[in-house]
Protein backbone atom coordinates (compact mmCIF):
# COMPACT_ATOMS: atom_id res chain seq x y z
CA UNK A 1 0.00 0.00 0.00
CA UNK A 2 1.21 3.29 -1.21
CA UNK A 3 0.76 6.88 -1.70
CA UNK A 4 1.77 7.95 -5.43
CA UNK A 5 1.55 11.96 -6.12
CA UNK A 6 1.59 12.05 -10.46
CA UNK A 7 2.23 14.96 -12.05
CA UNK A 8 0.42 16.91 -9.56
CA UNK A 9 -0.45 20.99 -10.40
CA UNK A 10 -2.15 23.28 -7.58
CA UNK A 11 -2.63 27.07 -9.47
CA UNK A 12 -5.35 29.43 -7.48
CA UNK A 13 -7.76 30.98 -9.57
CA UNK A 14 -6.03 34.18 -9.90
CA UNK A 15 -2.88 32.19 -11.56
CA UNK A 16 -0.60 31.91 -8.44
CA UNK A 17 1.24 28.14 -8.75
CA UNK A 18 1.70 26.78 -5.73
CA UNK A 19 3.71 23.22 -7.00
CA UNK A 20 3.76 22.07 -10.59
CA UNK A 21 4.40 18.73 -12.17
CA UNK A 22 5.08 17.29 -8.58
CA UNK A 23 5.51 14.01 -8.96
CA UNK A 24 6.45 11.69 -4.82
CA UNK A 25 6.14 8.40 -3.98
CA UNK A 26 5.47 7.36 -0.05
CA UNK A 27 5.70 3.67 0.02
CA UNK A 28 3.48 1.57 3.25
CA UNK A 29 5.13 2.50 6.37
CA UNK A 30 7.28 5.68 5.49
CA UNK A 31 6.77 9.20 6.29
CA UNK A 32 7.62 12.15 4.09
CA UNK A 33 7.92 15.51 5.12
CA UNK A 34 7.44 18.49 2.98
CA UNK A 35 9.44 21.82 4.62
CA UNK A 36 7.98 25.49 4.07
CA UNK A 37 7.01 28.78 5.59
CA UNK A 38 3.65 29.11 6.85
CA UNK A 39 1.27 30.53 4.06
CA UNK A 40 3.57 29.00 1.15
CA UNK A 41 0.83 26.48 0.35
CA UNK A 42 1.73 23.16 2.38
CA UNK A 43 -1.67 22.72 3.94
CA UNK A 44 -3.45 22.94 0.24
CA UNK A 45 -1.42 20.05 -1.61
CA UNK A 46 -3.03 17.90 1.80
CA UNK A 47 -6.14 19.36 1.40
CA UNK A 48 -6.30 18.08 -2.76
CA UNK A 49 -5.06 15.10 -1.59
CA UNK A 50 -7.71 14.00 1.03
CA UNK A 51 -10.90 16.34 -1.20
CA UNK A 52 -10.72 19.41 0.71
CA UNK A 53 -9.65 21.95 -1.87
CA UNK A 54 -11.79 24.55 -2.13
CA UNK A 55 -12.98 26.39 -5.06
CA UNK A 56 -10.46 29.00 -5.16
CA UNK A 57 -7.56 26.72 -6.54
CA UNK A 58 -8.07 23.95 -9.09
CA UNK A 59 -5.36 20.91 -9.00
CA UNK A 60 -4.44 18.87 -12.04
CA UNK A 61 -2.87 15.14 -11.93
CA UNK A 62 -3.47 11.69 -10.34
CA UNK A 63 -3.73 10.39 -6.11
CA UNK A 64 -2.81 7.03 -6.59
CA UNK A 65 -3.41 5.12 -3.01
CA UNK A 66 -3.77 1.59 -2.87
CA UNK A 67 -3.29 0.94 -7.45
CA UNK A 68 -6.31 3.33 -7.44
CA UNK A 69 -6.56 7.03 -8.33
CA UNK A 70 -8.77 8.67 -5.79
CA UNK A 71 -8.76 12.39 -7.34
CA UNK A 72 -12.22 12.00 -8.71
CA UNK A 73 -13.45 10.80 -5.66
CA UNK A 74 -15.61 12.37 -3.02
CA UNK A 75 -13.33 12.91 0.11
CA UNK A 76 -15.52 10.48 2.54
CA UNK A 77 -14.35 7.87 -0.10
CA UNK A 78 -10.51 8.59 -0.55
CA UNK A 79 -9.57 6.37 2.86
CA UNK A 80 -6.84 9.30 3.75
CA UNK A 81 -6.84 10.47 7.49
CA UNK A 82 -6.14 13.47 8.45
CA UNK A 83 -4.46 14.61 11.89
CA UNK A 84 -4.01 19.05 12.23
CA UNK A 85 -2.44 20.90 14.78
CA UNK A 86 -6.05 21.43 16.95
CA UNK A 87 -7.17 17.80 18.07
CA UNK A 88 -10.79 18.53 16.33
CA UNK A 89 -12.29 15.98 19.09
CA UNK A 90 -15.95 16.07 20.02
CA UNK A 91 -16.43 18.13 23.52
CA UNK A 92 -19.85 16.78 23.68
CA UNK A 93 -18.47 13.13 23.47
CA UNK A 94 -16.38 11.21 26.46
CA UNK A 95 -12.94 9.69 25.30
CA UNK A 96 -13.96 6.27 24.33
CA UNK A 97 -16.99 7.80 22.43
CA UNK A 98 -14.85 9.41 20.26
CA UNK A 99 -12.81 6.96 18.84
CA UNK A 100 -15.97 5.06 18.63
CA UNK A 101 -17.86 7.65 15.91
CA UNK A 102 -14.62 6.97 13.66
CA UNK A 103 -14.74 3.34 13.66
CA UNK A 104 -16.42 1.57 10.08
CA UNK A 105 -19.85 0.79 9.92
CA UNK A 106 -19.10 -2.95 9.86
CA UNK A 107 -18.26 -2.60 13.34
CA UNK A 108 -22.00 -2.52 14.87
CA UNK A 109 -22.99 -0.79 17.75
CA UNK A 110 -23.07 -3.46 20.36
CA UNK A 111 -19.07 -3.69 19.33
CA UNK A 112 -18.22 -0.24 19.09
CA UNK A 113 -17.22 1.04 23.14
CA UNK A 114 -15.78 -2.61 23.32
CA UNK A 115 -13.93 -2.03 20.38
CA UNK A 116 -12.62 1.78 21.44
CA UNK A 117 -11.76 0.65 24.86
CA UNK A 118 -9.65 -2.14 23.67
CA UNK A 119 -7.74 0.57 21.16
CA UNK A 120 -7.28 2.78 24.38
CA UNK A 121 -5.79 -0.29 26.44
CA UNK A 122 -2.98 -0.88 23.91
CA UNK A 123 -1.41 2.20 24.13
CA UNK A 124 -1.95 2.33 28.24
CA UNK A 125 -4.73 5.30 28.03
CA UNK A 126 -7.76 3.34 29.40
CA UNK A 127 -8.07 5.42 32.58
CA UNK A 128 -9.29 8.14 29.95
CA UNK A 129 -11.79 6.27 28.51
CA UNK A 130 -14.68 8.35 30.48
CA UNK A 131 -13.66 11.53 30.50
CA UNK A 132 -14.57 14.59 28.53
CA UNK A 133 -11.82 16.28 26.07
CA UNK A 134 -11.59 19.67 28.02
CA UNK A 135 -10.86 17.30 31.42
CA UNK A 136 -7.61 16.22 30.02
CA UNK A 137 -3.96 17.26 28.88
CA UNK A 138 -3.27 18.86 25.51
CA UNK A 139 -0.71 15.83 25.13
CA UNK A 140 -3.28 13.25 25.76
CA UNK A 141 -6.09 14.67 23.42
CA UNK A 142 -3.41 14.52 20.68
CA UNK A 143 -2.98 10.87 21.38
CA UNK A 144 -6.51 10.43 20.95
CA UNK A 145 -6.62 12.58 18.03
CA UNK A 146 -4.65 9.98 16.50
CA UNK A 147 -6.08 6.97 17.87
CA UNK A 148 -9.56 8.42 16.01
CA UNK A 149 -7.95 8.74 12.55
CA UNK A 150 -6.18 5.50 13.01
CA UNK A 151 -9.31 3.95 13.90
CA UNK A 152 -11.31 4.39 11.13
CA UNK A 153 -8.15 2.57 8.84
CA UNK A 154 -7.04 4.75 6.54
CA UNK A 155 -4.87 4.08 3.96
CA UNK A 156 -2.84 7.00 3.79
CA UNK A 157 -1.92 10.23 6.42
CA UNK A 158 -1.83 13.55 6.10
CA UNK A 159 -0.23 15.66 9.18
CA UNK A 160 -0.71 19.00 8.95
CA UNK A 161 1.78 20.89 11.58
CA UNK A 162 0.32 18.06 14.10
CA UNK A 163 3.06 19.05 17.05
CA UNK A 164 2.57 22.78 17.37
CA UNK A 165 0.26 23.38 20.29
CA UNK A 166 2.37 21.09 22.25
CA UNK A 167 5.42 22.14 24.84
CA UNK A 168 9.14 20.74 23.92
CA UNK A 169 8.81 17.65 26.21
CA UNK A 170 5.64 16.60 25.36
CA UNK A 171 6.22 17.47 21.98
CA UNK A 172 9.33 14.93 21.47
CA UNK A 173 7.76 11.97 23.04
CA UNK A 174 4.23 12.34 20.83
CA UNK A 175 6.72 12.73 18.04
CA UNK A 176 7.70 9.72 18.41
CA UNK A 177 4.55 7.66 19.26
CA UNK A 178 2.62 9.08 16.04
CA UNK A 179 5.47 7.84 14.14
CA UNK A 180 5.98 4.78 15.54
CA UNK A 181 1.78 3.93 15.52
CA UNK A 182 1.66 4.69 11.86
CA UNK A 183 5.02 2.49 10.76
CA UNK A 184 3.13 -0.67 13.19
CA UNK A 185 0.14 0.55 11.06
CA UNK A 186 1.84 0.35 7.37
CA UNK A 187 0.33 3.69 6.55
CA UNK A 188 2.55 5.77 4.39
CA UNK A 189 1.84 9.31 5.30
CA UNK A 190 3.31 12.67 4.34
CA UNK A 191 3.90 15.59 6.94
CA UNK A 192 4.08 19.40 6.08
CA UNK A 193 5.62 21.54 8.97
CA UNK A 194 8.03 24.52 9.05
CA UNK A 195 10.54 22.74 11.60
CA UNK A 196 13.07 20.74 10.59
CA UNK A 197 12.95 18.69 13.79
CA UNK A 198 9.10 17.88 13.15
CA UNK A 199 10.78 15.27 9.87
CA UNK A 200 11.31 11.39 11.24
CA UNK A 201 15.02 12.20 9.47
CA UNK A 202 16.69 14.76 7.53
CA UNK A 203 16.34 11.95 4.40
CA UNK A 204 12.63 12.57 4.51
CA UNK A 205 12.51 16.12 4.14
CA UNK A 206 11.73 17.63 1.16
CA UNK A 207 11.68 21.60 0.57
CA UNK A 208 8.53 23.21 -1.14
CA UNK A 209 10.29 25.99 -2.68
CA UNK A 210 11.38 23.41 -4.85
CA UNK A 211 8.06 22.20 -6.00
CA UNK A 212 6.58 25.29 -6.91
CA UNK A 213 7.49 26.86 -10.71
CA UNK A 214 8.23 30.13 -9.14
CA UNK A 215 8.68 30.61 -5.41
CA UNK A 216 8.78 34.04 -4.96
CA UNK A 217 4.27 33.80 -5.73
CA UNK A 218 3.77 30.51 -4.03
CA UNK A 219 3.83 31.95 -0.50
Amino acid sequence: MSLLLDGITIQSNDGMILCQNLNLTIPAGEVISIMGPSGCGKSTLLNAIAGHLTSDFSCQGQFILDGKNIASLPAHQRQVGLLFQDDMLFPHLNIWENIAIALPDSFKKAHRKQEALSCLKEVELEQLANAMPQQISGGQRARVSLLRMLQAKPKAALLDEPFNQLDAQSRTSFRYWVFEQLKKSQIPTLIVTHDPSDAPSSDSIIDWTHLSKDPKHAG
